[in-house]
Formats: C-alpha cells, structure tokens, sequence
C-alpha cells in the first residue's frame, strides 16, 4: 500500500479522490435508469418481466414472480442446518440490539386544559432491495429486514435478482423467512426499485425502500426520492483504521483488507502516528494480498483508494479521521475508548484489536447499513427510527386558548395572515 506523510494537501486530495466514488458522480447513468423507471411506471408488470429476461436471463411471469411457500421450504433443504442456526444466532443479537432503540408515543398535560404530544406510527409497507449477481448477502437480509420488523412495520417486502433459472439463492430466502419478511418478489437493479416505488399488477406500492444495491439501484433509488422515501444513496463500502505504536500490523492489514474485497472502488485507509506501523501494515497487506482469494479486486481497490497517511500527532490523526467521516472506524491504539470520544464522524466505530469490522457485518447487532462517501457527518446507521413516522399531537381547551388567543392574533398579524388571525378570534 502507498504510504503517505499526512498534510493538508493531501488531505484536500484524498477526499476530493474518494467522493469521485459517490453515486452523484455517475449522472452518465442516469438516462438509462429515468428510461427504466418510466417504463415500470406506464408498461408496469410487462416491462418488469422484458427487464428481467434482459438483465437476469430469466423468464419471470406473474404467476411466478412471488417466491412461493414451497420454494422457501426447498431452500432449507439446500442450506446446511448448522448455518441456519448460526442466523439464527445473529438474528437474536441483531433483534435485542435494535429492540433497544424503539420510541413510544407520549403525551404531556397540564391543569391549564393543554395537552401535548408525540404519536409514534410505524410505517405501513416498507420495500427492501437484496442483491444478487456477484455474491450473496444474508447478512444484508437480516439487517434491513429486522428494524422494519422491530418497528412493526405492518408489510415487508423484499425484492431480489433471480438466477437465469428464476430460482432465488437459498440462503437469501432462509435468511428472509427467518427475518420475518412477509413477501418475496423475482426482481432486480433498477426496475426492481421503479415497481416498489410505483407498484405493479404484481408489488403493491410501498412508502420506503431500503437496502443496498449496484449504482443502477442506487441512481434509482435517488430518483424515486419524494415519490417514496428511502434510507440513502449508498456508495462503495470504506474502512479506516486510527492506529498508534500499539496496534499489531498483521490485524489492521487483514482489517483493511476485508474492504477492499468488496469492490474495485472499495476504500481502506489506515490513519496512525507511527512510521514504523505503516511500513509493517504495508508489507503484511502485500504477503495477504498473495493468498486471498479476490485479490484482483482487492489491489484494484488498494491502488485506487487505498491510503497509509502518517500523522505527526494524534490530534492531526483524528482530525483527519473525522474530515473523512469513514462508513467503518477502528481504533486501535493504547485508549480506545479515550480516542473514541474525540471521534465525531463515524458510521460504526469498533473499539479495540478484537473489535474488527466483520464482527459487526453479521454478528455483534448494530446494523450495518451505514453512511458512506463522508456522509457520516450528518447520517446515521439504519435503525428503527427509519421504519416510523412522527405525528405532532395538539389539544387545547377553550379555557387555555383564551389566556393566549391575543398573542397569536398579534403574531399572526404581523405575517399579515389575517384568515389565521380570524381562525383564533371567531372563537372569542
């Protein structure tokens, strides 16, 4: 990996390098994905079929575009039973983590007759996007499918790319069933995104999509903003790794590299206050990078966005951790958690050498759908909250609106809206 000694310039230049993988930088796409969802919109479940044959190579019709109760217990037959139950495993970490966060209306009253409050609603139908192609991604499965289920969500449902055959991987559906989802559809990329906004003879029309997807699902999605809502734009996976003197090179060389393996435009930057340190993370990421097994992939990502930058201080360390707002932080040096509370931006921060980033991938319980491209500054992790809605609750008494009903007459005068004026006075 290229070793850099950390200034300002570059600084300046590693993030303008690393936001040119932002889905914002992609708008040669776009004509494609706006044609796409047009097509869904007006041909509905016939473009989505047509899209599905062109893309996926799979011949999907109404009658089979819903993965049916016996193809989901098939797929039990097809994955190892120890496996199931190490979802299973996940499954209830990931649920307790996140039964943590649930909000619950409240309600404030006062002996004047006033009555405020807050009415917590969990949305109705919530659409999530699984990928395919490449890889497969249970793990993606139970986290965007548990805080939907958690908030009660009352409709789940899940889309994701058929194989030619128009079978779904096996373990996507075990994963989904023991999630909880409520419907399965063959769909994918971009179209996939434009039925879940739209709706189709086949998928109702949902209020929010979540999950991640290639840049083609990521343009839609941006697209579809304001018709629906959805979690966010996501851009290419990034770890760094805040080290001192104390870290061991070997863990942060294979940490960096478990990034790096996701795709060519995947970041891994270590950020440490020893030069020693990153001579020998460099020379273990170069003897790893022999033995995995995506190592193509991996050195694209390492000669395109990945960074050793060596700071005088720790606060210039941090300082740079925090500009670059990572979508994984680990912070490995002799206080962690002393670091840790100078760290501002960050989409999940893992404290110490046996803290790595896999660990919240599939197991701790924190969800890792997480900000990416610097948007950690003002995203947060997926979590219950995505999956409900707030309502302002009001209730005054004639007696409590009285004692104020000048004040807002005057207030509303003075924006010179005088049919709200008048609303308040006709009372009086």
């Amino acid at each position: 990996m290229r070793i850099v000694k950390l200034t300002e310039k570059e600084r300046a230049d590693i993030l303008e390098n690393l936001l040119k993988r932002s889905p914002n930088q992609y708008g040669k796409y776009e004509d494609t994905v706006r044609e796409i969802l047009e097509n869904i919109k007006t041909k509905k479940d016939q473009a989505l079929f047509d899209y599905t044959k062109k893309f996926d190579g799979a011949e999907i019709t109404g009658e089979t575009i819903r993965v049916k109760k016996e193809e989901i217990e098939e797929a039990y037959k097809k994955v190892d039973s120890h496996f199931v139950e190490i979802i299973r495993k996940a499954l209830k970490n990931i649920r307790e983590y996140h039964e943590k966060q649930v909000r619950y209306s409240w309600f404030d009253s006062k002996p004047d007759g006033t009555l405020l409050g807050q009415k917590v609603t969990a949305l109705e139908r919530v659409g999530v996007y699984v990928p395919g192609g490449k890889a497969v991604y249970p793990s993606s499965v139970l986290m965007n499918i548990v805080p939907a289920k958690t908030a009660e969500v009352e409709h789940i449902i899940m889309t994701t790319p058929p194989g030619k055959d128009g079978s779904v991987y096996p373990v996507t559906l075990v994963a989904a069933n023991e999630a909880g989802v409520d419907e399965i559809y063959k769909a994918g990329g971009a179209q996939a995104i434009g039925a879940l906004a739209y709706g189709t003879e086949s998928i109702r029309k949902v209020d929010k999509i979540v999950g991640p997807g290639n840049i083609f699902v990521a343009l839609a999605k941006k697209a579809v903003y304001g018709h629906v809502s959805i979690d966010s734009i996501a851009g290419p996976s990034e770890i760094l790794v805040l080290a001192d003197e104390t870290a061991n090179p070997r863990y942060v060389a294979a940490d960096l590299l478990s990034q790096a393996e996701h795709d060519e435009m995947a970041s891994a930057i270590l950020v440490t206050t020893s030069s020693e340190l990153a001579e020998k993370v460099s020379e273990e990421v170069d003897g790893f990078v022999r033995e995995l097994s995506r190592r193509e992939i991996i050195q694209k990502s390492l000669d395109s966005y990945g960074y050793i930058l060596v700071a005088d201080t720790m606060e210039e360390a941090i300082e740079t951790v925090n500009e670059i707002a990572s979508e994984h932080l680990e912070i490995v040096t002799r206080n962690p958690f002393d670091t840790m509370t100078r760290i501002r931006n960050a989409g999940a921060i893992f404290l110490g050498e046996y803290s790595c980033e896999p660990l919240g991938d599939y197991f701790a319980g924190p969800n890792h759908v997480l900000p990416t491209n610097g948007t950690a500054k003002f995203f947060s992790p997926l979590s219950v909250d995505d999956f409900v809605k707030k309502s302002s609750i009001i209730s005054y008494s004639r007696e409590a609106l009285e004692k104020i009903h000048t004040d807002i007459e005057e207030f509303a005068a003075a924006e010179k809206l005088t049919a709200h004026a008048n609303s308040i006075a006709v009372r009086f």
